[in-house]
């Protein structure tokens, strides 16, 4: 049930640099959320020199900071903020993660292997307690629902999903009564097909042939739907090019793709531009939510890229 007015409270909402056309949608999502500033700035050895106006103002206040640890060289500056500000004598303090980025490195395979999304949950876990009690920290579809026990006692981990702006687009397409869910593997499945199970699935895998690893379809029929492939984030995009060939193979009217996190590390988005020069795109649409600014930043109106922005969900988390 939707809390009046009256119920929900003033957040002074702080951000990274690359975060700040995401943060101006978020502020312009409700009344109650102030953009507020910080001087991002380095002293000449490269070591951050931050500092964050108006902090007088900021006691009794509900703060929040909109973050995105988009390499490593941008972690500590931004942890730097994140543990001053609830120090701040602020009521409550909430970090934004939307792509919590050490995700897919969730477990040991072998002794010797660091699984760094434990390490990433640690600092997150020492943010300071504000004058409110424990920090909250929303991140959206973690790669792994069971990295939430990854995270201490200190934080109130919030976990979102993008899934509902893809329902309302999807729903908005001519073709939206021929609509089919696949996912790439059993994992994305499990991950979501609970929010989608109103729309006929299929589910693909990947079987090894000789030193070759295959997709196939494990289940489900694609002949004459439009087929929307599902999953979390997108890296090299590898996977997803072979689930789109086997899907047209068995018939599929169309192709069209949705991660919640377009990564795509060394621009590797191009291969979805170009296709090798084919006169028409595999991809009828590649939807990603704005959980990746320098991603969005680069693939804007270029097609098959649609953004779906979680700025909307952002406002209402922050409440």
């Amino acid at each position: 049930m939707a809390m009046d007015k009256s119920s929900k409270k003033q957040v002074y909402l702080f951000y990274c640099a690359e975060c700040e056309d995401l943060a101006r949608q978020v502020a312009s999502q409700s009344d109650l959320i102030t953009l507020q500033t910080i001087k991002w700035r380095n002293f000449d050895d490269g070591f951050p020199n931050i500092f964050i106006n108006n902090a007088q103002d900021l006691r009794g206040q509900h703060v929040a900071f909109l973050a995105s640890f988009s390499s490593q060289g941008v972690i500590f500056e931004q942890l730097s903020v994140i543990y001053a500000l609830p120090k701040l004598f602020v009521a409550s303090f909430s970090l934004v993660l939307p792509f919590f980025p050490t995700g897919s490195f969730e477990r040991m395979e072998e002794e010797g292997d660091v699984a760094t999304a434990f390490t990433m949950a640690r600092m997150l876990s020492n943010i300071p307690i504000s004058k409110g009690g424990p920090a909250s920290l929303v991140i959206y579809d973690i790669h792994a629902l069971q990295e939430r026990f990854y995270f201490g006692d200190h934080v109130l981990p919030l976990f979102e999903t993008g899934i509902p702006m893809l329902k309302e687009r999807l729903h908005q397409l001519p073709d939206s009564d021929k609509i089919v869910v696949a996912f790439p593997d059993d994992g994305a499945w499990k991950r979501f097909h609970k929010q989608l199970d109103h729309f006929p699935m299929v589910v693909c895998n990947k079987v090894r042939e000789g030193d070759k690893r295959i997709v196939r379809i494990k289940e489900g029929n694609p002949a004459g739907f439009h087929v929307v492939i599902v999953d979390d984030l997108v890296q090299s995009g590898s996977t997803l090019i072979e689930c789109q060939k086997v899907l047209a193979a068995h018939g599929a009217a169309k192709v069209s793709a949705y991660v919640t996190h377009g990564v795509f590390p060394k621009c590797s988005w191009e291969r979805f531009t170009h296709m090798n020069g084919e006169s028409e795109n595999p991809f009828a649409y590649f939807w990603i939510t704005d959980s990746c600014p320098l991603t969005v930043k680069a693939v804007k109106n270029k097609a098959p890229f649609e953004i779906l922005s979680l700025a909307g969900s952002i406002a209402d988390a922050l409440q």
